[in-house]
């Protein structure tokens, strides 16, 4: 395993026992990266996720078809859902810091209570997208992947190349900025905000995730809640 992959994985195991810190305290992370960063900021007070159904998750948006990299760098669609299907969908970079292990670490905690709940175990997918294809190889996806060891089909995705995956950047809504240092050089750091899209099977966005949000209790109740909902109600076109 690469030194990159062991420090992901690091701050994984950090932040996974770490999630309910403030999200004040992450807010350079929110940035993906974690100049006067505190560890030792109080955790706020947890909130309780109202029950899944006794709200609405309106549409925000919606994406269309995209074909990315998977296991062994093959083709395969971004978004591949049945009807009553739904995903959880991360965009990160590996070396990323703070941000992004934040992210992974939050929907390995959902993974766990996926695979637990019959429900939906088998009607929510995870997703992970590196938008940095540069370096993030599909073999270095892989290596995430096996570093995790998830319960469920959790995908690791990644691009043949920049300009590949700046369509479904543009379609999500998911941007960053390369971070340069005073002589003009690449730092190896990129700008961005944590987002963590919920996706049905419509392609329609029906929640965007960020730091403060990132529970995966709600999560969870986010997609018993589309789970539930019937049919004919399942909103405009």
């Amino acid at each position: 395993m690469s030194r990159a992959s062991k420090g992901t994985l690091a701050h994984l195991a950090a932040l996974a026992v770490a999630l309910g810190v403030a999200a004040a305290g992450h807010a350079d992370a929110q940035h993906g990266h974690g100049a006067g960063h505190d560890h030792r900021a109080a955790p706020p007070p947890r909130f309780e996720p109202p029950a899944p159904g006794s709200y609405e998750l309106p549409p925000v948006g919606r994406v269309g078809a995209h074909e990315l990299l998977g296991r062994g760098g093959e083709p395969e669609p971004l978004l591949a859902l049945a009807p009553g299907e739904s995903a959880f969908v991360s965009f990160v970079y590996l070396s990323c810091p703070e941000a992004c292990p934040l992210a992974t670490a939050s929907l390995a905690e959902l993974d766990t209570a996926l695979a637990a709940d019959p429900a939906l175990r088998d009607r929510v997918q995870l997703v992970t997208v590196s938008f940095d294809p540069a370096r993030d190889t599909p073999e270095a996806m892989e290596r995430l992947r096996a570093g995790l060891a998830p319960s469920t089909d959790w995908r690791f995705l990644t691009a043949a190349s920049p300009d590949a995956i700046a369509p479904v950047l543009r379609d999500f809504g998911q941007d960053f900025v390369v971070l340069r240092g005073p002589d003009g050089d690449w730092t190896g750091q990129l700008r961005h905000v944590l987002k963590v899209f919920l996706v049905d099977d419509r392609g329609r966005i029906r929640n965007v995730y960020s730091t403060g949000l990132l529970d995966p209790r709600l999560l969870r109740n986010d997609a018993l809640t589309l789970l539930g909902e019937a049919a004919p109600a399942q909103g405009a076109p």
